[in-house]
């Protein structure tokens, strides 16, 4: 854990060829990405985050990262009373920081990209959302790719709420999961005949219904892809 200053960090410290040191707040919340292998009964759960093991593979000599975990849930288990506990740690986190990356399971990421949308129009820095589609546990893990695609867009994207992942930077609104090829999409604005209706939210709805009915089946078979 680093200690940081007071004054409010300037992202024009962050120009293409500056060599500033970049202070992220990353906020863990879950996911697939945070799922760790049981040997005791052979499960996938949201036990501790393995943030740290992610960051100790890479070199960061500019980057000074600050580690909060908020909840280790499932995404499919979040309620809007979680939603509102990830936005509100994002509002205290201070100043200092240029970025904030949150760690977030991909079933309902983009539920949280725009419910922090609708609740901070307007941030003064990049909001980054990013997770996993297989646990870092895993031999074919994305999770480090992932956390370092945010933290590249933490450094070159403006203020904004986005999701970094499988070389993408989207920025909300308007960002949903695509669950036959496992990424996100950007999608096109609400039609006339989609007045009234809420960001994502017949389409995202079914979809994470779906999800949840692949992760169940899934679940008995993933273990044998786990580096023990």
């Amino acid at each position: 854990m680093h200690m940081h200053s007071r004054r409010s960090a300037s992202r024009k410290d962050l120009a293409v060829g500056s060599d500033h040191v970049m202070r992220v707040k990353v906020l863990s919340t879950g996911g697939t990405i945070e799922k760790v292998y049981s040997e005791f009964d052979g499960s996938l759960r949201n036990r501790r985050s393995p943030l740290k093991r992610i960051l100790a593979r890479l070199r960061l000599p500019a980057v000074e990262i600050s580690h909060h975990t908020v909840m280790s849930k499932d995404s499919l288990d979040m309620t809007p009373a979680d939603r509102r506990k990830i936005a509100s740690a994002v509002r205290r986190v201070p100043a200092s920081f240029h970025a904030i990356i949150i760690i977030h399971g991909t079933d309902t990421l983009s539920v949280t990209g725009e419910h922090l949308c609708q609740e901070m129009p307007a941030p003064d820095r990049p909001i980054v959302l990013t997770g996993a589609m297989r646990p870092f546990e895993f031999r074919d893990t994305d999770a480090q790719q992932n956390v370092v695609e945010a933290l590249a867009a933490c450094r070159l994207a403006p203020p904004g709420i986005y999701v970094a992942m499988h070389g993408k930077v989207l920025r909300f609104p308007g960002v949903v999961k695509d669950r036959e090829g496992l990424t996100f999409v950007s999608v096109q604005p609400a039609t006339s005949t989609d007045a009234g209706r809420k960001p994502g939210g017949d389409r995202d709805a079914g979809g994470i219904r779906a999800g949840a009915r692949a992760k169940a089946r899934r679940g008995s078979r993933l273990n044998k892809d786990v580096i023990s």
